[in-house]
């Protein structure tokens, strides 16, 4: 069934984007995410007559990304729900392309912020996809940390933007973890930043990576979420104009609170939807497994943990609804509101995807069934977008 289907008080405009997106989710999501996860060289995810562009080019097609931002007759309440819906129904139907995706769209957002048309124009184009460049070689999880704390990069960065006249010079590198970077055709870079007095700062960039001097690394092979491509980018003396940095160092700390708010969250979101739909995989095969006479689904054991797996599915759902309503409709935003969300929709999806494979039993551990494709999904989700613990971490100090 749809997510949707368990609302109750959806309006028909509402109720109609959420119906496209389960389809969209079923239909090419979920057949292009296990196609993608079969390939052994993760090169072949990315190469040329991939279903990988052709799942991008229905999304754009279809413009979910802009249905619950702006241009439509829905409130701002009503906004915050469709988004946490289409969200979920996209992580249902494939994590890995759920967050390629999601990420896309960032920068797109962060050049929404700059109040220069023309930024926003370039990045908006249907041919365009996103990355969202932060981590670093020697910097993973720590750099959220950093950023909520200081201008100043812990050690020596990986990747400086630096003001030369009108424009930055950015050099380095950001680390193989970056979703899409190997593809991508711009990036919402975060970086260290040197307005040219030898004072170390950080800042946020649209960097077009179409450009001289830009260079990727091969896709990582991953334990999951193979559809999502993952690698490194350099930047060898890569020339952007000034007007490009759109979060300068004084508005770092505000604009990290905005950007890891909308990831956090939507993680929280996608996550929802992944343990959705391990719980759907169990209920359907506990009903139609037959041991010792009965479907499975009459045995109080299995009984038990199914109940036990859709509590957690909807108390997560619960929490991630409340942050993303408390986010979009005050501001500045609640980032432990978002971090919570984010840690308890991992945490649960990758519990209830284990659970579910253990309901297949040995069933579970076979490819031929879908279940150890989520919980590998699962799996990855709980150490990207910054590793659970670091964020409580974050989170805590905000309480």
């Amino acid at each position: 069934m749809a997510i949707s289907d368990y609302e109750v008080d959806l309006s028909d405009e509402e109720r109609e984007i959420c119906e496209t997106v389960h389809r969209f989710a079923e239909e090419v999501m979920r057949p292009a995410g296990k196609e993608l996860d079969a390939l052994e060289d993760p090169a072949d995810v990315i190469a040329p007559g991939s279903v990988l562009y052709d799942v991008f080019k229905k999304y754009q097609s279809l413009g979910i990304d802009q249905v619950s931002m702006a241009g439509t007759d829905l409130t701002p309440a009503q906004q915050a729900r469709i988004r946490c819906i289409t969200a979920e129904e996209m992580g249902w139907g494939d994590a890995g392309l759920a967050i390629s995706l999601g990420v896309s769209g960032f920068p797109r957002m962060l050049a929404g912020l700059s109040g220069n048309p023309e930024l926003v124009e370039r990045v908006s184009a249907e041919d365009r996809i996103g990355c969202w460049p932060i981590t670093e070689p020697d910097h993973g999880s720590d750099l959220i940390y950093y950023l909520k704390h200081s201008a100043d990069v812990p050690g020596t960065p990986n990747c400086t933007a630096v003001k030369e006249g009108d424009d930055f010079v950015i050099r380095g590198q950001k680390s193989a973890w970056v979703s899409n970077g190997t593809i991508a055709t711009d990036a919402a870079l975060f970086c260290s930043v040197d307005m040219g007095d030898g004072k170390q700062g950080s800042a946020a960039f649209v960097v077009p990576l179409d450009v001289p001097g830009v260079t990727r690394g091969k896709p990582l092979d991953k334990l999951g979420q193979r559809a999502l491509n993952q690698g490194e980018i350099f930047f060898d003396e890569v020339r952007v104009p000034a007007d490009h940095m759109v979060i300068n160092s004084d508005m770092m700390s505000f604009g990290a609170d905005m950007v890891l708010s909308a990831a956090n969250g939507g993680m929280g979101s996608i996550f929802v939807g992944v343990a959705q739909a391990a719980l759907d995989l169990a209920l359907d095969y506990a009903k139609n497994r037959v041991q010792g006479g009965v479907p499975i689904m009459e045995h109080q054991s299995v009984k038990g943990r199914l109940f036990t797996m859709f509590r957690k599915v909807e108390a997560a759902r619960a929490l991630n609804r409340r942050a993303i309503h408390t986010n979009t409709l005050q501001a500045p935003a609640r980032l432990e509101m978002a971090i919570a969300s984010k840690v308890t929709s991992t945490n649960t999806a990758f519990e209830v995807a284990s659970e579910a494979l253990q309901i297949f039993g040995g069933n579970g551990l076979s490819r031929e069934y879908p279940i150890e494709k989520i919980l590998r999904d699962a799996r990855a989700s709980m150490i990207e977008d910054g590793c659970n613990e670091v964020l409580g971490l974050v989170g805590a100090e905000r309480l």
